[in-house]
């Protein structure tokens, strides 16, 4: 009896670990048929909000006209370095006026110190705002590096500027908060030379995939957010053979997240995440009812990169950003959120406010946020009516972005218990052919479960 378990036993381990050889040996293949196979990882998704960093030399100067353009990406203040290439008179002539006569976009670099920079204290604060997991720029357009990169030798902020390596910082940090770190990295560089039509392979092969490569090897990110992705296509890019790297051989093999921005026809189509940038979309998704996982980026101002001279009509309020956030997981999306920080290391504190804020109201009401997928019965007026709606296994989350002045009623036939979150209020409710009626409890600035919105939670509901 005893040798016939043993045996079993055996038997069971062979199988097991037979299977989990098999699945070790499957691979992806550098071709999108077999790239896009690969499922999103949960931790993403259940986390719903994360933290967007873009810092660097363009937060020396710190400068868009906010006012006397119109197209949103004329606002990016990140984007300084080619407006000055293109001759673009808003900012040459405020670099003439504030830089001096001849002055360069690399005059930048000992302006930027970084001084005031405490890692422990962001990493607090993307924290307490409730963020699941944050986003630095590794390296934008510029092509100015924030970690010791040997292919950008006296571009970086080791041999330059601040002289220390700031994503190895920041990442210690982050994680230490029990927080996941990823990176953004540009795919261009607007003024290196082997970045051209002529020479892109060069670049591929010789720049590119090589620091994307160290980038992954040395901080092991478990977010890769690609941008500037639309001059040339993804097979030029050589962006398939780069992520069957990822996903079949670097050390964040199994837990990386990675975007759709890999070739002039990749977004909403290849990869692994949709994104929208303030809600301008590549390929026009509708992401009200979009199935795969997506994510909208945004600054809390009109740029990315710190803007010296956004004033408070150009930030989003706390209220805003709170309603911004529902809207999109409510839809089934996540919401990447940036802070700009200035040269000397310090986040405005208009940012730092409105994190906290969010922060605050999400201790309260994160259960309807986190680990939570789109309604699939969801109604399309959610924006118009201001009630939004999320679930988990069986539970439904009714999220009023104004408080109630009149019963909620909501197509379905059974429920358990109804609550309102953060309340020991008790909720009347009725269901009657079909439909749920809650009937919202007296609530006063005194006794209301914190402000900006308020979410009802309908238990064991059909």
């Amino acid at each position: 009896m005893i040798n016939s378990v043993i045996c079993k036993a055996m038997l069971l381990f062979l199988v097991f670990s037979f299977s989990s050889e098999k699945l070790m040996a499957q691979k992806y293949q550098p071709k999108w048929s077999s790239l896009d196979q690969r499922p999103v990882p949960q931790w993403w998704s259940d986390a719903k909000f994360g933290i967007f960093v873009h810092w660097g030399l363009y937060s020396v100067p710190a400068y868009a006209p906010v006012n006397e353009v119109e197209g949103v990406y004329e606002k990016y203040a990140e984007h300084y370095m080619n407006r000055l290439l293109e001759g673009n008179p808003h900012f040459t002539n405020y670099q003439k006026k504030f830089y001096g006569e001849g002055s360069t976009y690399r005059d930048f670099v000992p302006l930027f110190k970084a001084e005031y920079f405490e890692p422990d204290q962001w990493a607090e604060m993307f924290k307490k705002s409730g963020a699941g997991y944050v986003v630095l720029t590794s390296k934008h357009h510029d092509g100015y590096c924030l970690w010791p990169s040997k292919l950008s030798p006296g571009w970086n902020s080791v041999e330059t500027g601040p002289r220390r390596d700031l994503i190895n910082e920041l990442s210690n940090s982050v994680r230490k908060a029990g927080l996941r770190m990823g990176l953004y990295y540009s795919l261009l560089e607007w003024d290196n030379p082997l970045y051209s039509a002529a020479t892109i392979d060069q670049w591929t092969t010789q720049h590119m995939i090589p620091q994307m490569k160290d980038l992954v090897s040395r901080y092991k990110p478990e977010v890769i957010f690609a941008d500037g992705e639309w001059d040339f296509t993804s097979a030029e890019l050589r962006s398939e053979e780069f992520l069957a790297w990822l996903y079949n051989e670097s050390p964040v093999k199994s837990s990386v997240v990675v975007n759709d921005r890999w070739g002039k026809e990749t977004r909403s189509k290849h990869g692994g995440y949709y994104t929208t940038e303030y809600d301008l979309i590549g390929d026009e998704v509708n992401t009200s009812r979009i199935e795969h996982p997506w994510e909208e980026s945004r600054g809390i101002g009109t740029s990315y990169g710190f803007n010296q001279f956004e004033t408070l009509e150009h930030y989003s309020s706390s209220k805003e950003l709170i309603h911004l956030l529902i809207n999109k997981v409510s839809n089934g999306g996540n919401l990447l959120l940036n802070v700009g920080p200035q040269a000397n290391g310090l986040i405005p504190v208009i940012m730092e406010q409105r994190l906290l804020d969010i922060g605050s109201w999400l201790k309260i009401n994160g259960e309807a946020i986190y680990g939570t997928s789109a309604w699939g019965n969801r109604p399309n007026n959610m924006q118009e009516t201001g009630v939004f709606y999320t679930q988990k296994g069986n539970d439904l989350y009714v999220i009023c972005t104004k408080w109630p002045q009149a019963p909620l009623n909501i197509n379905i036939s059974k429920t358990d218990k109804v609550s309102l979150l953060g309340s020991p209020a008790k909720v009347s409710f009725k269901v009657s052919k079909n439909k749920l009626t809650i009937t919202p409890p007296a609530i006063n600035p005194g006794n209301a479960p914190g402000e900006h919105a308020w979410v009802f939670k309908v238990e064991n509901f059909k």
